[in-house]
């Protein structure tokens, strides 16, 4: 699958070798004096301000720092050191939609360097227009807007369907299975998007695909898809249930023992160590439910060869 190029610079037919990898993710606040601003960024006028100020309660209780960008630095850190170790020259840029470091930064940085031809890993393993398109136009309006278009960007595809991400996720299921007895029900979760979007894109099947790859090999056919931390105007129709209205669901139907698998994030931010660990946990234990939650891919070995893969294969399209 080649990467979409769409509001990209074309491709030329004389490719020279990458000049650096441009990670793009969404970003955090790491400070309580951030949370706020970063919140009205990302919903701007379109949330009511009590809305804000109780999403902002969730970071405070980690005095204010999204795990996010620590996350990605680690996973940066294991690049560099994966990259050197395989002979891969390349630097390693990082930028965000939501917050510093901003991805203008970024190519304003890249642009000063004299980077002409970078690859841009999009820290999202499914295919929505929030998830991932929507960066593509970002990263588009940001060139525009620095006279950058000189730097020519060439996107990775999604990554849900390599073993390089499912076969992480294999692992970290059956480690959380482990913890409870055989009978414990799976869970798999992906943060919500509205319906109309999600009928417009590949989003649901991909999750499904890893969920059922997932279970068939950890053996484990008792499993639903659900969904996270939605957001917006309520009355809009997003993807259901909810991963709190699924375990009173499992509750009444007298199941004891769940794994959360967060299979639609690749760290544990936010979304997954307050609407999991936190509330979701709240939940499960006021139910009488025993959970236990599975790692993201993080910085496993295989997440990080495989992007050095994905890398290597940009070079040779």
């Amino acid at each position: 699958m080649k990467p979409e190029t769409r509001n990209l610079k074309p491709e030329t037919k004389n490719r020279k070798p990458f000049d650096a990898l441009l990670l793009f993710s969404f970003g955090g606040p790491e400070r309580r004096e951030d949370v706020i601003p970063f919140l009205e960024g990302i919903v701007g006028n379109r949330a009511p301000r009590a809305r804000i100020e109780a999403v902002a309660e969730h970071y405070y209780l980690f005095d204010g720092v999204s795990f996010i960008n620590a996350q990605n630095r680690a996973l940066i850190a294991a690049l560099e050191k994966d990259f050197a170790a395989h002979g891969l020259d390349l630097p390693i840029y990082f930028g965000n939609r939501h917050w510093h470091p901003f991805v203008k930064e970024a190519v304003r940085q890249m642009a000063a360097d004299g980077v002409r031809r970078a690859v841009v890993f999009i820290t999202a393993a499914y295919d929505s227009y929030v998830s991932y398109r929507l960066y593509l136009d970002e990263l588009s309006r940001v060139q525009r807007e620095l006279g950058a278009e000189a730097i020519q960007f060439t996107p990775l595809p999604v990554f849900f369907d390599r073993p390089g991400f499912i076969e992480p996720n294999i692992e970290h299921v059956r480690d959380a299975l482990a913890q409870l007895p055989a009978e414990a029900h799976i869970a798999f979760t992906a943060h919500s998007i509205p319906i109309d979007m999600a009928e417009n894109s590949p989003y649901v099947p991909q999750l499904l695909h890893v969920a059922r790859e997932i279970s068939a090999a950890v053996g484990n056919d008792r499993w639903q898809l659900v969904y996270q931390s939605r957001s917006g105007n309520p009355r809009q129709p997003w993807l259901e249930p909810d991963i709190g209205d699924h375990l009173e669901t499992l509750a009444a139907q007298g199941v004891k023992n769940v794994v959360i698998a967060p299979i639609g994030f690749i760290s544990d931010h936010m979304e997954v160590v307050y609407d999991l660990d936190t509330a979701a946990r709240q939940k499960a234990d006021s139910l009488g439910i025993t959970i236990a939650r599975a790692k993201t891919v993080g910085t496993h070995p295989r997440f990080v060869q495989m992007i050095r893969e994905m890398v290597r294969e940009a070079r040779n399209w």
